[in-house]
This record gives structure tokens, sequence and C-alpha cells, in this order.
């Protein structure tokens, strides 16, 4: 049974934080997802196809981590699977925000490789678990892919195992997760500028 109260406040969370990164620009158009964790098996999380900037509770849904909706006839994202798939992953994942930021798509097709690595930047303590600038944090990148389930799948192999908060899908956008709503935004504000300083560095060089 899912607690009511509960699912009130994260709808409103959910709303609020919608509303704070379209004006930050972090989710143009359509584009990213957000959700919270709700219990061991069901998550609230955004349905498909609404404006990230204009959300309403009405907009945010509650399914299980297979994403199978819970009394509700609106449709979740497809993306809405590598939220389930962290939360089950994640026992410490409260909060989940998949962004579209210009500097994130960009950065994750200039990376040749699959890790962007970010170091000797004081805001790296923003993300949960750093405690040193001089940290070498790691944010795994991934092939897009319109196959969710095989999206999935990859992005799963490439996290196991590994300490990080945040993922890249490549020409997509960012997705990161914290404790609770709070820090996830943190996380979103913090990496964007980490992006962009390494944009800019690349540029000069």
């Amino acid at each position: 049974m899912i607690d009511l109260e509960q699912l009130a406040r994260a709808q409103q969370a959910i709303v609020a934080a919608g509303d704070e990164l379209y004006r930050a620009g972090q989710v143009p158009a359509t584009g990213g997802n957000f959700s919270m964790r709700l219990d061991a098996a069901h998550m609230a999380v955004t349905a498909s196809g609404r404006h990230k900037g204009r959300l309403t509770p009405a907009d945010v849904m509650v399914t299980d981590f297979a994403v199978t909706p819970l009394g509700s006839p609106q449709k979740p994202s497809d993306e809405a699977r590598l939220h389930g798939q962290l939360y089950q992953d994640r026992p410490e994942a409260g909060a989940v925000l998949h962004t579209h930021s210009r500097a994130a798509t960009v950065l994750s097709r200039l990376i040749e490789g699959d890790t962007l690595w970010l170091e000797g930047f004081e805001l790296q303590k923003a993300i949960e678990g750093v405690t040193r600038h001089d940290t070498a944090l790691a944010v795994p990148i991934v092939d897009n892919d319109q196959d969710i389930a095989a999206l999935a799948e990859v992005v799963r192999e490439r996290l196991q195992g590994l300490d990080t908060r945040a993922y890249l899908i490549r020409g997509h956008g960012l997705y990161t997760w914290a404790r609770d709503m709070s820090g996830c935004l943190r996380q979103v504000e913090a990496l964007d500028f980490l992006f962009d300083c390494e944009l800019m560095m690349r540029r000069t060089r």
C-alpha cells in the first residue's frame, strides 16, 4: 500500500524540481525525467511527454521498479526503466534526475572514451561521497540507444561495482542520483558547472 502523504510530498518535490531545472536550462522542451523512491518496490516518476517546467502533481505517477503503472492510465517515459534499475541496484538512492543540459550533451560527444574523469575541482565535493578536490571522480559514458531495454543492460554493466553518483548518455544527457531530492538537485547544479569547466578548458588547449 502506497503512503499517500509520502506520495503527495514526492509529487510536490518533483514539480518544484521541474520548475527549478527548467528555469536553469537543464530540461528544454519535454526533455528529461524525474523520480523519487516511495518504498522498497515503488517510485513516483514523471509521466511521458510532460514539459518539466509546467508539471503538476497529476503529471507524477506511481510505478514499480519494472515500470508497471500502479492505478494510473498514464504512460511512464520509456526511460523510467533506467530510474527503476537504479533504485533496484542502489538502495541508497532516494531520488533520480535525468537532465538534458547543453554542457552535458556536448561534452558527452567530445569525450572519445567511455569515462569522463573530473579531478582538481573544489566543487567535486558537492557530490555525495566525495570529500576531497583531488579525488578522481569517474562519470561513465554510454552510447545512446533507442532500445531502452538494451541501454538499461549496458548501463547496469557499466555501473556494476563502480562508486559513482552519475553517468552520461552520449549526445543525450545526465543521470544522477542521491539520497534525497535536495542532494540530487545539488549534484545536477555542481556537475553541470564541472562539465562547463571541462568544455572551457578544452577550448583553451
